[in-house]
């Protein structure tokens, strides 16, 4: 469990910073911003290794380090695989201008609360507890972070209703791919089938 909080730490820290200007304004003034860009991308795949290697080993003491708080009804996997179509598409629409992404404002953070909360609904052992409310809470202190700082989000310029269409067509070829192929082989964990 120290393996996962340490990389939670280390992944969240590092992402607190874009949240103080002066914070960051400092430190790209101090080491500029490719140095700063470098660390950041640096420390941030550093605590996401840390998070998945550790989430990982939790996984394997399921039951004795890693208890099951609750176990979710069947039918509820069915609804974690509707939320992840949006999910999906949010995703997506966090690199590709379009009307969604304008509408969501910050594709990204929804993304990423869709996310944490579907898989937060299927898994009742004590280290997905840890990992997923962690994501949640980080991305509802962004979003309020974004919007006391005054950042409006995405902008509808560049939108069109073809990017509309490649961003849904994206969001769910990935989708489909990380449902029948990318889960079971990155996560361990069949999701159809």
């Amino acid at each position: 469990m120290m393996l996962l909080i340490v990389g939670l730490v280390a992944f969240f820290t590092i992402h607190l910073i874009p949240t103080n200007r002066e914070l960051r304004n400092g430190l790209v003034e101090r080491f500029g911003e490719g140095g700063y860009k470098a660390f950041f991308s640096i420390a941030s795949l550093i605590g996401f290794i840390l998070i998945v290697y550790g989430y990982g080993k939790m996984q394997d003491y399921l039951g004795s380090k890693n208890p099951v708080l609750w176990i979710a009804p069947t039918w509820m996997s069915h609804l974690v695989l509707l939320l992840m179509i949006p999910a999906f598409i949010a995703l997506v629409a966090a690199f590709i201008p379009s009307n969604i992404g304008a509408t969501l404002k910050h594709p990204m953070l929804i993304a990423v609360k869709i996310w944490a909360l579907a898989h937060l609904l299927v898994n009742g052992d004590v280290a997905s507890l840890v990992l997923f409310s962690s994501f949640l809470s980080y991305a509802v202190y962004d979003r309020i972070s974004l919007k006391r700082r005054g950042d409006p989000g995405r902008s509808s310029e560049g939108a069109t209703f073809v990017n509309d269409a490649i961003v849904v067509g994206l969001g769910l070829t990935l989708y489909i791919l990380m449902a029948f192929y990318g889960h079971p082989f990155l996560i361990g964990v069949p999701v159809v089938g």
